[in-house]
């Protein structure tokens, strides 16, 4: 038996974490050599233990000083201990599940060594899409999807020839407000009752104000390398198709499953095999029908803005993702409305103005820029 694949886990105690712990456990093929938490040290000591891992990194220095009072291996601390754990552990694939652009710094670190990243985290992708896609080509290192309509893109394209390609299709499931044309006075609690799928806060709000599918065009543009007139949005509330491909001959491929995030888990870890997963398997009498909506993207504004920001290219992606970061925790703290959203990040975008991205030290100020400017556009509403 060959050896087993070494997998670091960058938010290991997030949803994507737990499931690709839940993967490596099941298989000899798999094994855990470091984790990584922001600040469940609880967590990330219990999956240690489990998994035999000797080393884990807490971002946040009191949670870690805990973690040390319990675990009997190496605790790495600070913002940049998930970087320090790369170097250390030495893995074959680290999987970026990281919430935020604080993902970005893994990311480089990464592809830098000329590591594989199985990446959840978007934000690598749309502040830093063009670098961070010229780091991987330049390293070798390999950037697997693990978002489940990038990871259908990926094995619908993948044996497919360039050219045979016409445009893709990202599948959106509408989050909780489709078919709404008025989104005022709607709460938090409204906001985050998805309809499929259960996640993180920010990413439910990025769903249900459609931001989140315009993240995906953008991660779509840089891991396809296709301009935005070939990569179309529709709505598709089952969820039960992930994505599709048009080719030149006329014909279009789809991806199908019931939604559960081990599917393109299991598969970024094992590529180029497959796993066998322990999921249900798609009975298509029992779903009965498939439902498809062009989105809405007057009343959704934030999709109109993820496109310009998109096409803008360089920083105005940051600006986009920095500003939405600082306004969804805003709405999520009730200090502004479900439709200031938007709007903020309108503002943010037109007052730090666009222009290229030349390194990522650049982006890392356009970032920090953008959310203080974000943060005094909140506070002039209030």
């Amino acid at each position: 038996m060959s050896e087993a694949k070494k997998v670091l886990i960058l938010g290991a105690s997030g949803s994507i974490g737990t499931q690709a712990m839940e993967i490596i456990a099941g298989r000899e093929d798999l094994e855990a050599t470091g984790l990584a938490v922001g600040s469940d040290w609880q967590t990330a000591v219990a999956q240690a233990r489990g998994f035999e891992v000797e080393t884990i990194a807490v971002a946040d220095p009191e949670a870690a000083a805990e973690a040390r009072k319990n675990f009997s291996g190496n605790v790495l601390e600070g913002e940049s201990a998930a970087r320090e754990l790369i170097g250390l552990t030495g893995p074959d694939i680290v999987l970026n599940g990281v919430v935020g652009a604080a993902g970005l710094g893994p990311t480089i670190a990464a592809l830098t060594q000329g590591i594989d990243v199985a990446l959840a985290n978007k934000e690598s992708l749309v502040i830093g899409g063009e670098l961070v896609t010229e780091l991987a080509s330049a390293t070798g290192a390999r950037l697997l999807p693990v978002d489940s309509e990038h990871s259908a893109l990926f094995q619908l394209i993948e044996n497919e020839d360039d050219s045979a390609l016409d445009r893709i299709v990202l599948t959106a499931s509408g989050g909780p407000f489709r078919g709404r044309t008025d989104l005022e006075g709607i709460t938090v609690e409204q906001a985050l009752d998805h309809p499929t799928w259960a996640m993180g806060g920010r990413i439910t709000i990025d769903s249900a104000t459609l931001m989140n599918k315009g993240f995906e065009m953008i991660e779509a543009h840089h891991l396809f390398n296709l301009p935005y007139d070939r990569i179309g949005v529709v709505v598709h509330p089952q969820s039960i198709v992930h994505s599709l491909i048009d080719l030149k001959d006329g014909a279009t491929l789809a991806h199908l499953g019931y939604p559960d995030m081990r599917v393109p888990i299991a598969y970024a870890l094992t590529w180029p095999e497959r796993a066998e997963v322990p999921v249900e398997r798609l009975d298509l009498a029992k779903v009965g029908r498939l439902d498809f909506e062009e989105p809405d993207p007057e009343t959704f504004r934030c999709l109109a803005l993820a496109r310009e920001a998109g096409e803008s290219g360089g920083i105005a992606p940051c600006v986009l993702n920095a500003a939405d970061e600082v306004a969804v925790a805003s709405f999520l703290e009730g200090e502004i409305a479900f439709n200031d959203i938007p709007r903020v990040i309108e503002k943010t975008l037109d007052d730090v103005g666009s222009g290229p991205a030349r390194d990522f030290e650049e982006l890392f100020a356009v970032d920090e820029a953008s959310r203080e400017r974000t943060s005094e556009i909140i506070s002039g509403l209030n």
